[in-house]
């Protein structure tokens, strides 16, 4: 596939060509940002857009507050599509979680764009997914193990929902599943909050779903985490194991939404984004309200979140191939 073969040589493309950029025009500040998140206002990313987007303001980089433009559908990629098309003078950026990136350049034979139309700026949020049961799962079931085992003893209920097909979580449902040698239907919904409403109504035995967005209901007993996919445990779950300390190590996944700007967009540009956004994502009301939806902020340079999104391709493309998933079948 060509998004596939060309990833590795191209990745750092738009890093190169801003590096041709004149230095001396160094970057003024633009009068508005305008953010671009393809996904509904209210879910974990939008949250670290607004957020981080409220603190631009009176920054070298930005003279007001940035302006969210939610361009929800196609699993965000309506919104990375605006993106390459918008000027690249630092007045358009788009927020986008790695999957976008790392992963569907292997699920999507014709994706609209190449990782290389966009320069990375700095990562803004991490999140780790969990795996999830409700009242349809007896109350015996303590454990990864226990779910599993009920999963084969009641395969007519043996299913998880995640908020999409070709999503993290669908996937790596589906690597549990492959791993387990369990058969695990998947349930794709239209986001997380259906999926999670059918999980605790008793409709759906499990979710697969950011782990943030189960707090309220784990605090309030109407669900029950069974696994987090980091590679320590969740700060949010301190009880909950991981799936690699319940035998499933290949399900450790940190994703994470990264902020990006077109490919052409001068360095010194760059530079005073990227600048901003580390200032924000360091200030105490903004590591506070992402902690609230289970983020844990992760300002990086440019070059940091583009290493981390190469190795994250690098590891996604054989399992992907063993899970055998394909967006267009």
């Amino acid at each position: 596939m060509t998004n596939r073969r060309h990833f590795l040589h191209t990745l750092g493309g738009a890093a190169a060509l801003a590096a041709l950029s004149p230095l001396s025009a160094l970057a003024q500040a633009v009068d508005q940002v305008r953010i671009l998140y393809g996904f509904p206002p209210g879910s974990s990313g939008d949250n670290v857009a607004r957020r981080v987007g409220d603190k631009l303001a009176g920054s070298a980089y930005s003279k007001n507050p940035a302006v969210v433009d939610n361009k929800a559908g196609a699993g965000g990629r309506i919104a990375l599509e605006a993106l390459k098309a918008s000027p690249a003078d630092g007045s358009v950026l788009a927020l986008a979680p790695v999957s976008a990136m790392s992963i569907y350049p292997y699920i999507y034979s014709k994706l609209s764009y190449q990782p290389s139309d966009f320069a990375p700026v700095s990562i803004g949020a991490v999140m780790l997914h969990g795996l999830a049961v409700g009242p349809m799962v007896p109350a015996t079931v303590k454990n990864l193990k226990d779910f599993l085992l009920w999963c084969k003893a009641n395969p007519e209920q043996a299913s998880y929902g995640s908020p999409g097909a070709g999503s993290m979580p669908h996937l790596l449902g589906a690597l549990l599943g492959l791993r387990s040698k369990v058969d695990l239907k998947h349930v794709p919904y239209r986001g997380t909050v259906p999926g999670i409403t059918d999980l605790v109504g008793g409709q759906i035995a499990s979710t697969m779903n950011p782990s943030g967005d189960y707090l309220s209901y784990a605090k309030a007993g109407r669900l029950r985490v069974l696994a987090t996919s980091g590679p320590q445990r969740s700060p949010f779950y301190p009880d909950v194991p991981t799936f690699a300390e319940q035998g499933f190590p290949d399900l450790v996944e940190e994703e994470w939404f990264g902020f990006y700007a077109p490919a052409k967009t001068p360095t010194a540009v760059l530079a005073s984004a990227n600048a901003a956004i580390q200032t924000a994502l360091r200030d105490k009301s903004v590591i506070d309200s992402l902690a609230m939806m289970g983020l844990i902020a992760r300002p990086t340079s440019p070059e940091d979140m583009a290493k981390s999104q190469k190795a994250d391709f690098d590891r996604w493309g054989p399992l992907v191939k063993q899970i055998g998933f394909s967006a267009d079948s």
